[in-house]
């Protein structure tokens, strides 16, 4: 590896969320960032690149490779044909050790700290103390959200950030700790009218990942609210399944008498 194939490597972390350059030689560039703690040690391999992860999260692997399947080699190790190729890879790694969990969670005490501080004495344990986690906690949630689902809905693609929402599965005052709040599993990157429907318990996610409907909800509304045959996640992790049962569960005893449909 000469000065400008290791340059070039560092570049491509620098604009990809791998800020730091912890070592170089002729053998190899490893990058990390101070904002998670994935590590990427990358070396030459034929025409492209061969990178090493040190994950920093046992979730993080899984994702890689769902995202990248022809790019796994072994349990640790991908190799990426070219410079754009590197930089997906890299992008995705960076946003995904961001919202995994235990990193949005840190992420949220250290922004609480912040903010608690700079209230006025005397204000600890009240309304406002509450109102300040539970705000603090919402936006780090949607930060995860977006940065897991890749800025699209979870369900549509739909990637206009204005229009797209961070929906609990199971709901934000029925968590039993922080960890469970800002879970980036239990959720889903919504468009509005989806998590509206979602909050409500008026759609819901079954086992394989199709929504399906409840039978309160017109054939002739749902068409409107753009709910059409054939919707599903663009994908379910295995960490989403116990979340996703609480929800469903909800789901099936809020529902009328009637069967609920699944949107096919």
């Amino acid at each position: 590896m000469n000065p400008y194939q290791r340059a070039l490597i560092e570049k491509v972390g620098v604009d990809n969320g791998f800020e730091h350059t912890l070592a170089a030689d002729e053998r190899a560039v490893t990058l990390a960032s101070a904002r998670h703690p994935a590590r990427f040690t990358i070396s030459l391999v034929g025409g492209g690149f061969a990178v090493c992860i040190n994950a920093g999260s046992a979730a993080l692997l899984p994702e890689l490779r769902r995202s990248f399947p022809q790019a796994a080699r072994d349990q640790v190790k991908f190799e990426m044909g070219s410079e754009a190729g590197l930089a997906l890879l890299l992008r995705r790694a960076a946003g995904l050790s961001r919202a995994l969990p235990n990193q949005a969670a840190t992420s949220y005490q250290q922004a609480l700290a912040e903010e608690l501080a700079a209230l006025p004495p005397g204000l600890s344990g009240t309304e406002v103390e509450r109102m300040v986690r539970q705000r603090v906690g919402q936006q780090k949630f949607r930060e995860a959200m977006l940065d897991y689902w890749g800025g699209a809905c979870a369900v549509t693609g739909v990637a206009i950030p204005e229009v797209l929402r961070a929906s609990h599965t199971k709901p934000w005052s029925e968590c039993e700790s922080d960890a469970e709040r800002l879970d980036v599993y239990n959720g889903f990157l919504l468009t509005a009218n989806l998590d509206a429907l979602f909050d409500r318990f008026l759609i819901s996610i079954d086992e394989q990942g199709r929504l399906v409907a409840s039978p309160s909800l017109a054939e002739a509304d749902l068409k409107r609210l753009g709910i059409v045959p054939g919707m599903r996640l663009r994908w379910l992790a295995a960490e989403h399944q116990r979340y996703r049962s609480f929800h469903h569960s909800r789901f099936l005893l809020s529902r009328s008498a009637a069967r609920d449909r699944t949107v096919e």
